[in-house]
């Protein structure tokens, strides 16, 4: 019986991009709640929802790989 292929990258990145997206939403929130430290307004969070659309594409795919490598040596492939 033949092992079956390893998911690429990109469907893995597809699977997870709502995952990684709103921790970038929710990080990016957070960290934005000192701005009024230095005189600046708070981020609402609708901007950081709007922000973490982009921003969750490079966070996704730094995911996506560190999830592959991690399933790969579950597996032995290493």
């Amino acid at each position: 019986m033949t092992e079956p292929a390893p998911w690429p990258i990109w469907k893995l990145a597809l699977l997870l991009y709502p995952f990684a997206a709103g921790a970038v939403a929710i990080n990016l929130f957070m960290a934005c709640l000192v701005l009024p430290v230095i005189g600046l307004d708070p981020m609402r969070p609708v901007t950081a929802l709007i922000w973490s659309i982009p921003l969750g594409i490079p966070a996704t795919w730094a995911f996506a790989r560190w999830t592959r490598k991690l399933i790969d040596e579950a597996d032995g492939r290493t």
